[in-house]
């Protein structure tokens, strides 16, 4: 088995972990995801090690060192990090010129020639699911018989494998619980709206959505929701409690975990049996019946993407959903005493300023208990990127998506609103959604009632005014 390390490199100040892995920009309030889609094939791997530089505050030296004693390096990569991470990958070989170095992520799963040709000390890099990829490669594997890679061999010549397919027995995936344990100190990992500390995994892979801006199932994961068994997802979760008693929320990541609602149920069930407190990713369809089981067995919060209030837009991105549904489902979780983080976007094709207008008033009227807005992003594989790329909405020169400091800009513009318009209406929906009295008295009644929930509310609102210090300035 070779020596690996699997490897979230350092990166620019401010650049969050998101989405299982690196997110794609500085976001209004400094946040950590588990990097889940990492530590997967770290669990196949024996004596391996992950190391996750940006939540740890880890520089380049000590990784530097270690790989002095590796033969493999797997490192995480993104559309805005991918420059970066090459800069990294260099500096590995230089202290190692022995060393293998792979690249996994939706930008080398969908890029793979562009990304070996940018990248000249990448060795391979692996499309689409990479975890039995990965595990055969570190037992040795030579790289011409490994599915689903594209690698370089020593004369520089590019070649592609045949696909991988798509794991079916998602039970057969060990545990990343064990690999947190081993590797990871949970309290660096934070975001806002969850409890701290928590821990996130996935429970299945893949969205029967069409969304055409959504990264991971157009790059990675699939349109097909392939599962993990209740009993499966429990015997992990009780483990984790074991592992970690001081946990107070559990995040199922899948990209929608209410995809397949009796299997909620019985998820929702095992959990209640736990007595555990837990929160998950879902659409903005959910009966009322199944939200109340939900609720009456741990869950706290859904995590919803609204993205926008105009149907028209809904329509545009193929995102399968009525507005009005959309309201009532978030009633009913009003009523049953859900907490839903919103989360929008602004800049999708069919934007005006009407429409803008028309989303900020849709989200003050449904009123969720945290919002999040983002900038359009046209990330390559994604049928948002070919459509804006053909209309000519897309300047190919913005591709990297952020500018030097790490700031989302707005890549996408239209005949009738520009890039500063859409950028601007970020701050604009913040300002209009939070800076309202009723707003504004929920948030310090619930910080009356804590003084660990105060901390963070002022510490996310100092963050939040550097967010949009450093966005001014960007613009």
């Amino acid at each position: 088995m070779m020596r690996t390390l699997f490897l979230q490199p350092p990166s620019f100040d401010g650049f969050d972990g998101g989405a299982g892995s690196r997110y794609q920009a500085k976001r209004e309030i400094r946040s950590f995801w588990f990097p889940t889609w990492l530590a997967q094939p770290a669990a196949m791997v024996e004596n391996s090690r992950l190391i996750d530089a940006p939540p740890a505050r880890m520089g380049i030296e000590p990784i530097l060192e270690d790989v002095k004693n590796r033969d493999l390096v797997v490192m995480h990569t993104s559309t805005p990090s991918f420059a970066s991470d090459v800069r990294v990958a260099q500096m590995l070989k230089d202290v190692n010129p022995n060393l293998k170095i792979g690249m996994v992520g939706a930008k080398v799963a969908v890029q793979p020639d562009e990304s070996m040709a940018k990248g000249t000390p990448i060795d391979f890099v692996a499309r689409n699911e990479f975890d039995f990829t990965i595990k055969e490669i570190a037992e040795g594997r030579d790289f011409k018989d490994v599915d689903g890679i594209t690698w370089r061999d020593k004369n520089g010549v590019i070649t592609a494998n045949r696909d991988r397919a798509m794991i079916e027995d998602m039970d057969s995936l060990p545990f990343v619980t064990e690999v947190y344990k081993r590797d990871l100190r949970i309290e660096d990992y934070f975001i806002g709206y969850l409890m701290h500390p928590y821990i996130s995994i996935y429970t299945g892979r893949g969205c029967k959505s069409r969304c055409t801006f959504c990264l991971w199932p157009q790059t990675v994961g699939g349109h097909r929701y392939r599962t993990r068994s209740p009993e499966h997802v429990a015997a992990e979760i009780r483990l984790a409690k074991q592992y970690f008693p001081q946990v107070r929320e559990f995040m199922f990541d899948d990209d929608t975990f209410t995809d397949d609602l009796p299997r909620a149920e019985a998820i929702a069930r095992e959990m209640g049996k736990l007595g555990v407190t837990w929160s998950c990713n879902a659409k903005a369809n959910v009966p009322y019946e199944t939200l109340k089981v939900m609720k009456e067995n741990g869950l706290r919060l859904l995590l919803v993407g609204y993205e926008s209030g105009n149907q028209q837009i809904l329509h545009n991105i193929k995102k399968g959903m009525r507005v009005e549904t959309a309201r009532e489902f978030t009633k009913n979780c009003h009523k049953l005493g859900i907490k839903v983080h919103g989360t929008f976007i602004v800049g999708l094709p069919g934007e005006t300023k009407e429409t803008i207008r028309e989303t900020i008033n849709f989200a003050k009227d449904i009123n969720p208990h945290t919002l999040q807005v983002s900038l359009a992003a046209p990330y390559p594989g994604t049928f948002l990127h070919k459509q804006a790329t053909e209309n000519g909405w897309f300047n190919e020169s913005e591709a990297e998506l952020i500018d030097e400091n790490g700031v989302q800009i707005a890549p996408l513009e239209y005949p009738h609103l520009s890039h500063t318009e859409i950028f601007n209406s970020v701050e604009e929906f913040y300002r209009k959604f939070y800076f309202r009295a009723p707003k504004i008295a929920s948030i310090v009644n619930e910080m009356v009632r804590s003084p660990q929930m105060m901390k963070r509310r002022l510490r996310e609102g100092l963050e939040f005014f550097q967010f949009l210090r450093d966005r001014n300035r960007a613009a």
